[in-house]
């Protein structure tokens, strides 16, 4: 679709083209010049008769019109600072928007959008620090847990995408996803050189999307984030505008690629066939459609109120307690800190997030009960290793929906008393006495602690590093 603004410039550079004024134009197509000109100033949406109209009578396809690209490259920057006047950021300042004359020189109009575009940028870079990343994915999950965790938009479109390349079940297969892209007009090319701070990049001029080769060929990884940078076009995301935007953005392009690698009708009714067995299993929902273990067990959250009937909640954590991603919509308290973020917190100990690790034998999954002050929950945890660390896998409901599960007739139980601080983070008095004064140890500190976020023009991502990639790779 394309927007007024671009519409109705097209609808100008057309009539200029073919020698009309307002007046002729809208006294052969049956409308007041004034109405036209509200058009042309995208004011006004016209119909498509009139489009049509319009077409006739200049001589040039509809297609023409509708078009979404701008006609001109002043009217590309005509379009921009429209859009920039009307931004929260100029918007906050007070002043009067700028409307561009025919008589503006050109230079004067890019000055006025180069302006604009480094306010933008300030804008970005003063909010993109830890704090704001923090209030952002905070308000983020709890937005996502009224929704019980299921964006119904982005399955719909998942569903249509992969019917589209003739999936029918199972794992989808590299090829398949390689047909989604083609079917957009890019071509997936695998380069040893991505930027560092990227996962892929998507060349919109040549059609491209890049990603990096070392995931196995047809593997889950690659796919995903082929998946993921498809998603970006079909959702027609735009620039983000702030950090929490940025948030949104990456979280829809993560849902619709767990939805097109354990698309929705073919889960579901592997989850309810499992379900009516009494046999659930994350890992089984895993190897069915070929996955990771996190992968599936947050597919899972996804799927588990809206279409199994029961509520919630998923942590992934490290091996020193940390929780990295939590979700939950089923009552279980997760550890905060005083803005309500949950990221970096530390897990009771004696949750099976932390206790499947202390298992000789990690292969299979854990199975926990465990009593807490919000209720008794039952637990399935897979442990995992990064580059970096171990960490674990965590899907846990009420103790009523154990009942559905495999590993529902665990004897291992055990009680949290957390946020208590008597529960765990309190050691023993007697080592108290013993020990305290008596050591000096030297912590561990995460480099991401103290790192800023990058500030370019997407968070996180080194303009510089990119464009030069990009120029790098345009000729071949």
């Amino acid at each position: 679709m394309t927007d007024l603004a671009t519409l109705g410039q097209r609808i100008r550079h057309s009539r200029n083209e073919a020698g009309l004024t307002l007046d002729q134009l809208g006294e052969r197509v049956g409308i007041a010049g004034s109405q036209l000109s509200l058009m042309e100033n995208g004011r006004r949406e016209p119909r498509l008769s009139l489009l049509q109209g319009i077409a006739a009578t200049i001589g040039i396809p509809v297609s023409q019109l509708l078009d979404d690209t701008p006609p001109t490259a002043r009217a590309a920057l005509e379009i921009e600072l429209d859009r920039m006047q009307k931004a929260a950021v100029y918007q906050g300042l007070g002043l009067p928007a700028i409307r561009p004359s025919r008589a503006m020189p050109e230079e004067t109009l890019e000055s006025l959008v180069g302006l604009h575009r480094e306010l933008a940028r300030r804008a970005r870079e003063a909010i993109a620090t830890p704090e704001e990343a923090r209030r952002a994915n905070t308000e983020l999950r709890q937005h996502m847990r009224t929704q019980d965790n299921y964006l119904p938009a982005i399955e719909d479109l998942a569903e249509e995408a992969v019917r589209g390349v003739g999936y029918v079940g199972g794992a989808l297969t590299h090829r398949a996803v390689n047909l989604m892209a083609k079917k957009l007009g890019f071509e997936l090319i695998f380069v040893h050189d991505l930027p560092h701070s990227t996962r892929s990049v998507i060349d919109l001029a040549n059609g491209r999307i890049y990603l990096p080769p070392a995931s196995i060929p047809g593997g889950h990884g690659l796919r995903s984030m082929a998946l993921q940078a498809i998603a970006h076009r079909l959702l027609e995301h735009t620039q983000p505008e702030s950090y929490a935007e940025f948030l949104h953005q990456r979280l829809e392009i993560n849902y619709f690629a767990a939805a097109c690698l354990m698309p929705l009708t073919q889960s579901v009714e592997f989850l309810n066939r499992s379900k009516a067995e009494r046999n659930l299993a994350v890992e089984d929902f895993r190897d069915a459609f070929g996955v990771t273990h996190e992968a599936a067990a947050l597919r899972f959250t996804n799927l588990a109120t809206k279409h199994l009937g029961m509520p919630v909640h998923f942590l992934r954590v490290g091996e020193d307690g940390a929780l990295y991603k939590g979700y939950e919509n089923d009552g279980v308290q997760l550890p905060t800190d005083v803005t309500g973020s949950t990221e970096g917190q530390l897990v009771c100990r004696q949750w099976s997030a932390r206790t499947a690790f202390w298992r000789p034998n990690r292969t299979n999954e854990f199975y926990q009960y465990t009593d807490t002050p919000t209720g008794t929950y039952w637990c399935s945890t897979q442990t995992g290793t990064s580059s970096n660390e171990e960490f674990s896998i965590t899907v846990g409901v009420p103790f009523a929906d154990a009942k559905w599960f495999r590993g529902r007739d665990t004897p291992n139980r055990v009680t949290s008393r957390c946020p208590d601080a008597s529960c765990c983070r309190r050691p023993d008095t007697e080592l108290s006495k013993r020990w305290a004064h008596k050591a000096w140890p030297s912590a561990k500190l995460h480099a991401h602690i103290l790192a800023p976020l990058p500030s370019g023009t997407f968070p996180g991502v080194d303009d510089t590093e990119l464009y030069v990639f990009l120029e790098a790779h345009s000729g071949e």
